[in-house]
């Protein structure tokens, strides 16, 4: 298990480093907007989740790499002590980036050394709670990156021929569910997140899903069709949100002598009306739903559907609020600050995204974003 355990914390912790290979060195400090962390700041803050979890608490004599680290890339763990403000992230010029690439190699080097004695269930427990961890950073690291260039006035190239947004519908049917009773949450001994657990059965009525997910010229007909200007089909926060911001179309969308096109990691692109949505909140997701006479579906039906429809492109909204499954229970200490806290004001997204890392998606995963953010890989799924 040792063995297998390092192989696989090599690899994630090595495609955290590759996803950064494109950027400048300019581009590691900056924080464009408060929910977007720099990338020097993903690199450190998943660095620190391991030394702070395992080696400080495990690991004899381990030697703190910077006393300054706790305080800089804690990000909201309350028991661990105090941190800087989430808006000051992008204000570290120092600790150099070069400094942060020395503590992650210091840290690897520990947690090596650390593996190489075979670790009990608690250990191996928390390595792969830090490993998905990384994972999820991984995905926010790309897209924050893709908000910082997006955000640039010559909308700069991350990355030739990976814009990550031209992907398409493999089918364009609808699925019907049977009414009845199902299962829900995550069952099996593979790794989940404690807001899956909770086996529980709720009961839905029948309905069709859409095996295919909105695309960007069905929803260029939305704008067309005065889809923004519309407060009928908003939700009234929605609609605050749409009149406040000036909003008339998904984010990283520019209209240009009468042409969509919107900002890729590749750069900027006319918009391809075949192509999957993307970058659409939960406000849009809901009014486009409104709009076409049907609705997002809930999150208990779409992993009831899951096993039959094609999904994995796209973070999915759907129409259920991000609250805890029957029997949840938070761990002890600062682990329990890693889901529970935040059942609060979020609606939850199924599924998982051409950003997601490899072998971090399942059925029963629940996301979950505040309805006002699109900066995500997010989509539109439509059921009735």
């Amino acid at each position: 298990m040792s063995k297998e355990l390092i192989t696989k914390y090599k690899e994630i912790r090595a495609y955290t480093e590759t996803i950064c290979k494109p950027l400048k060195p300019e581009d590691y400090a900056i924080q464009v907007v408060q929910f977007a962390s720099p990338a020097k700041w993903h690199l450190a803050h998943t660095t620190w989740f391991f030394e702070t979890f395992i080696l400080k608490n495990y690991l004899d004599n381990y030697a703190e790499f910077d006393s300054n680290f706790n305080f800089l890339f804690n990000s909201y763990y309350n028991n661990v002590g105090d941190r800087i403000l989430q808006t000051n992230r992008g204000n570290m010029s120092r600790p150099s980036t070069d400094e942060i690439y020395q503590y992650r190699a210091h840290v690897d080097a520990s947690i090596e050394k650390f593996l190489s004695d075979v670790p009990d269930k608690n250990i191996i427990d928390l390595i792969t709670l830090g490993l998905n961890h990384e994972q999820q950073h991984q995905e926010l690291l790309i897209t924050d990156v893709k908000y910082m260039l997006g955000h640039n006035p010559i909308f700069p190239v991350f990355k030739d021929n990976s814009s990550l947004i031209e992907d398409k519908n493999k089918s364009n049917e609808s699925i019907n569910i049977k009414a009845g009773l199902y299962n829900i949450g995550h069952q099996g001994t593979h790794f989940c997140y404690d807001n899956e657990l909770g086996v529980h059965q709720v009961y839905v009525e029948s309905f069709e899903i859409c095996n295919h997910l909105v695309t960007n010229g069905e929803y260029i007909d939305f704008i067309e069709a005065g889809g923004y200007l519309d407060f009928n089909l908003w939700l009234d926060e929605g609609w605050s949100w749409v009149n406040k911001n000036n909003i008339n179309s998904p984010m990283y969308w520019h209209k240009i002598k009468g042409e969509w096109y919107y900002y890729t990691l590749s750069g900027l692109k006319k918009v391809d009306k075949n192509a999957i949505l993307c970058h659409i909140n939960y406000f849009e997701a809901n009014s486009f739903a409104e709009w076409k006479g049907m609705r997002l579906p809930t999150e208990f039906e779409w992993e009831i559907a899951a096993k039959q429809i094609n999904w994995g492109k796209r973070w999915e909204w759907t129409n259920s609020a991000y609250l805890p499954y029957p029997n949840f229970k938070k761990e002890n200490g600062a682990v329990g600050e890693y889901n529970g806290k935040f059942m609060s004001s979020k609606m939850v997204l199924r599924g998982a995204s051409v950003a997601t890392s490899k072998n971090h998606s399942r059925l029963t995963y629940r996301n979950f974003f505040s309805p006002t953010e699109r900066w995500q890989f997010t989509g539109i799924r439509l059921a009735k």
